[in-house]
Formats: C-alpha cells, structure tokens, sequence
C-alpha cells in the first residue's frame, strides 16, 4: 500500500503529461529552409494544437499539417477567396496583397478558388517550398495546429512576427 503511494503522484504526472501533448501544445521541429527567413531549418517550436479551434486561422498565422512530413507554413489566403500571382506578386481577390514576409521570387500562377473549409498556405521562402502551389489548398482538418513560439536554440527564444 505504501508503495502505490509513493507511485500515484509520478502515474498522475505522466498523465497530465500525455494530456497536455496531446490535446495542448507539443515541441515541433522546423525541417528545412521553406520558412526562411522568418524560421530556421532545426529550430525548435511549440505547436499549439487548439488554437486553431480556439482563435481560428487568420491570414498569415504560421500552421502546422501533415502531409507526408510535418510542414511548417503561414495562411496566405482563406476560405472562399481568389489567389493568384502575377509578375511575382500575389492577389486576393484581385488586390494586391502587401506580403511582408515572403521572401525570393513567387513565380506566377493562375487564380484558384480556395475551397470552403480549406486554406492556401505558402512558404516564406517563395523559391522553395512545397506549398498550395503544388499540393493544392489545405482541409482545415489537415491543419493540426498554429505556431509562433520558438523554444531552441536559446537565441531565438520567444513570439515569432
């Protein structure tokens, strides 16, 4: 009897643990260059997991899906809306998007119509980045979450822009 109370307070810890990464928030690793400048390849972030759910998905919030890997991009148009590029610059709706974070040159594409439901995310780094440009708009359902808090390394501790 003793010994399961001295074990109880440890079984309750791992517990809450599981819960918290599994519902909450969880440590999320940042592959590759197709977020630079904003995100470096091996940083360190927490993936927030109901704040989609919670706040919803706003244009360029940074989201998390899955597709054969994690990939790690920023909302660029919503549901219902027209995307397109021309002459490297991005439309919605046929306005000009003032596009502070994408970086390199975003070749043209023709309009697309995002879905009800879905969203069209891209890379920062427009010169390379598997994006909507090539794997179409993204289900809401595939979006496990928003991030914008870097954990490693130290030096880049804290809220990303």
């Amino acid at each position: 009897m003793k010994i399961l109370k001295e074990i109880i307070p440890y079984v309750i810890v791992v517990i809450v643990v599981i819960l918290i990464r599994t519902f909450l928030v969880t440590p999320i690793r940042v592959n590759g260059s197709s977020m630079y400048p904003t995100l470096k390849d091996k940083e360190i972030m927490i993936l927030n997991k109901i704040g989609k759910t919670v706040n919803g998905i706003d244009r360029f919030d940074i989201v998390v899906l899955k597709e054969d890997d994690y990939l790690i991009k920023r909302v660029i148009a919503l549901p219902g809306e027209k995307i397109s590029c021309q002459n490297g610059n991005i439309y919605i709706n046929g306005k000009k998007l003032k596009d502070k974070y994408g970086s390199g040159l975003t070749s043209d594409f023709e309009p697309i119509e995002v879905p009800k439901n879905s969203y069209f995310v891209m890379g920062d780094n427009r010169e390379n980045s598997k994006d909507s440009r090539y794997i179409g708009p993204i289900n809401k359902n595939e979006i496990k979450g928003k991030t914008s808090f870097i954990l490693f390394p130290f030096k880049n501790f804290g809220k990303v822009d």
